[in-house]
């Protein structure tokens, strides 16, 4: 079994918030980049456990934040996508797995939710409302290739299984804040999720291994995690206001056949009235 593990770093247990941990200037960017890696080698772990065979692991963080030192030796490290969506995958991987991975923006009792960014207010395609998991989850859709395992904060885990019916998870933190937020401006909602209470980094990378080699045990035995979405597809993305941009805006794009190929258009964002 082949499987692509998708990677960010704001669903990581003991990344505490996004000025500190996030950016390459965060005081604590290194040791974030450590907790993932040890994250990211504890699904491996539990993958090749359960009857992987090939592990491709995609550094998804903005300027990347897994560590090539640490990092298990039997995998490949991908970073870069020349192409866009869909990220390099292709329909020679049997599964798409998670880790560190967050909620999307406008999510309660998240932490550090957004969706690409904190300008987003709410992104949907014909309807549904999805951040970077549901994006990634529609285009493996397409290519047949099934979402098995995701790992981050608790309303991560709960978007995950909503959308994917039987996706094993593991949630090693969860958020605090109630409400959506939708009333902030893209600044005041990067610093709204903050408060959330973490597991131990140990104790979320034995779970992470567990839940890990379930899965793959689930997927070679178990027919789930083929998410699909009927053509043609149509993207409503609705922005917050932000610094230089002081009003909402709205932008609305389709496509007739391809789900990805519409994740590949740019955005045309208008005022809202």
């Amino acid at each position: 079994m082949r499987i692509y593990l998708m990677t960010d770093l704001e669903g990581v247990a003991g990344v505490i918030d996004f000025e500190n941990w996030c950016r390459p200037e965060s005081r604590y960017y290194e040791l974030a980049k450590e907790f993932l890696t040890e994250e990211v080698n504890a699904a491996v772990e539990g993958f090749f456990a359960g009857g992987a065979t090939h592990v491709t692991v995609a550094d998804g963080h903005g300027p990347g934040a897994i560590s090539p030192k640490l990092l298990d030796p039997r995998v490949e490290l991908l970073r870069g996508w020349p192409r866009g969506w869909p990220l390099e995958l292709d329909g020679s991987y049997d599964a798409v797995a998670w880790v560190g991975q967050h909620a999307k923006a406008g999510s309660e009792f998240a932490h550090l939710a957004h969706t690409q960014s904190f300008r987003y207010l709410d992104l949907s395609v014909n309807g549904v409302s999805i951040g970077e998991f549901g994006q990634l989850a529609f285009c493996a859709g397409e290519l047949g290739v099934r979402c098995i395992f995701g790992a981050g904060d608790e309303a991560f885990t709960k978007e995950a299984r909503e959308l994917v019916p039987g996706i094993e998870t593991v949630s090693v933190k969860r958020g605090l804040t109630p409400g959506k937020g939708d009333e902030c401006t893209a600044e005041e909602y990067m610093r709204r999720n903050y408060a959330a209470v973490h597991l131990s980094p140990k104790e979320a990378c034995r779970r992470i291994r567990e839940g890990a080699e379930r899965a793959v045990r689930r997927a070679i035995s178990e027919d789930f995690g083929l998410v699909r979405m009927d053509p043609p597809y149509e993207r409503v993305t609705k922005f917050r206001p932000y610094e230089g941009q002081p009003w909402p805006t709205l932008s609305v794009e389709s496509h007739p056949e391809s789900f990805a190929a519409l994740m590949n258009m740019p955005y045309d964002p208008k005022p809202t009235t």
